[in-house]
């Protein structure tokens, strides 16, 4: 059901001006509403770019950490390669001072142990270096790609910030043109007008169009849109609670 709302009996004239003028300042309204939509979207943009740039260095991340790995891997082997060489040498140095051939012969197997062994190390050895030409190829190539896809981050981010200082530009010259209207409009109507508008994002004050209410798509009886047409009092819709005006205006 559909109720009127007198806001003190103006003149028909008067009122048909004044919902003229309420209109004007709806559609300044919009587009500040929806500047002001996209702008409180922003901050969640640019975290969502920083977001997928952070994801993008993790590639980087791990290749570094295996190129690290392969390096200390090296200097573990090569200390360890340098110990059985010490101990190769350290037992060859003992060889001539033993007595009996079973000392001298069990002496000998322990070298050659020790060079078996340091023979292993040494092939690691290489394995870590072909190991690290690898990681090292790897890691250029993620750093070469992570510098592209900061440039890209940088330019949208630019693009966002530049956006953003338009917005506040054209949001500044509408709140100028709302300031011009808002002295022809009575400060009744225009209370009114200011409650709906904060309670239904933004939009105030719709047009009838096809016997449906603009804001809600419900039907408007045939009286209120007969009511609408001789501007005696604001008519409002009973379900969203916006003024209703006729499109033929």
């Amino acid at each position: 059901m559909y109720h009127n709302t007198e806001r003190g009996h103006v003149a028909t004239q008067n009122l048909k001006e004044q919902l003229k003028m309420l209109r004007q300042l709806q559609e300044v309204d919009t587009q500040i509403y929806k500047l002001r939509e996209e702008k409180n979207d922003m901050p969640r943009e640019i975290e969502a770019l920083k977001a997928a740039f952070e994801a993008k260095k993790a590639s980087l991340t791990a290749a570094e950490k295996l190129s690290l790995d392969a390096q200390k891997e090296k200097k573990e082997r090569e200390m360890e390669f340098a110990s059985r060489e010490e101990a190769a040498k350290k037992l060859q140095g003992q060889l001539y001072q033993l007595k009996t051939n079973k000392e001298y012969n069990t002496m000998l197997q322990q070298i050659q142990d020790a060079k078996a062994d340091a023979s292993l190390i040494e092939d690691k050895i290489l394995e870590c270096m072909d190991k690290i030409d690898a990681t090292k190829k790897t890691v250029d190539a993620e750093k070469l790609k992570l510098q592209a896809e900061e440039q890209v981050f940088n330019a949208e981010k630019a693009r966002i910030d530049g956006r953003a200082r338009e917005m506040d530009e054209k949001i500044a010259q509408l709140d100028n043109q709302r300031k011009h209207l808002l002295p022809g409009i009575d400060h009744k109507i225009l209370a009114d007008y200011d409650r709906i508008l904060k309670n239904r994002e933004g939009l105030a004050i719709v047009c009838v169009k096809d016997n449906m209410c603009g804001g809600c798509n419900l039907k408007v009886p045939a009286q209120v849109i007969n009511m609408i047409s001789k501007y005696e009092f604001v008519q409002k819709c009973e379900a969203c609670n916006r003024i209703l005006v006729s499109a033929d205006d």
